[in-house]
């Protein structure tokens, strides 16, 4: 743990303020995301929302610890983002269910959900390493993965699957989702090196 100094007070502030917002928002996810397991009609896409569960519970447990590196207790402040990308998903589940857009809707709602947390963690990152505390850096670096790598798995299922399912047709493929999510990894890296953090 390390103390920051005066110099760095505002900034150890705005980081305690966003995280307090993450927090809130990763609760809420907990609660949400059994609801969109439940409305989806895809074995695969199940399976990723359960996945994407657990991990959502153990970033509660993580951003507990991000804030004991800090010296201070867990605390929530209402986050309004996710607050409304829940509400849409709720929406989106109400319109289209028994439309076979249904999957490829709640593909959608849940990579909002991803890209919001992707730029919360990417900040709170380089905040924390601007601020000197490795343990906090290194912890929320490690989110910040998982939840780039959820919405990658999103991204090949909806191509491989859900988008196709909501146009009212299936086209079978020679590869396997797993096979086609690594070749897109692959494209991207030879393109673009993996980032960890977002601007």
């Amino acid at each position: 743990m390390k103390t920051a100094n005066p110099s760095s007070a505002p900034l150890e502030a705005l980081f305690l303020d966003e995280l307090a917002d993450i927090y809130d928002a990763e609760n809420r996810l907990v609660r949400a995301l059994p609801r969109m397991v439940k409305a989806t009609t895809r074995e695969e896409l199940q399976g990723a929302f359960e996945s994407h569960l657990a991990e959502t519970k153990g970033h509660v447990e993580t951003v507990r610890r991000v804030f004991a590196a800090f010296g201070r207790s867990p605390r929530r402040s209402r986050c309004e983002a996710i607050e409304g990308l829940l509400m849409e998903a709720d929406e989106i589940v109400a319109d289209h269910k028994g439309s076979p857009a249904i999957d490829a809707a709640l593909i959608s709602a849940a990579q909002k959900v991803e890209h919001y947390e992707i730029a919360s963690y990417g900040c709170l990152h380089e905040w924390a390493a601007s601020l000197g505390n490795e343990e906090a850096a290194v912890l929320l670096r490690k989110i910040l993965e998982e939840e780039k790598t959820a919405d990658e798995s999103l991204t090949v299922l909806a191509r491989w699957h859900c988008n196709e399912q909501a146009l009212g047709y299936a086209v079978a493929r020679e590869a396997s989702p797993t096979e086609e999510g690594e070749r897109s990894l692959s494209r991207r890296s030879s393109k673009h090196p993996v980032a960890f953090t977002e601007g």
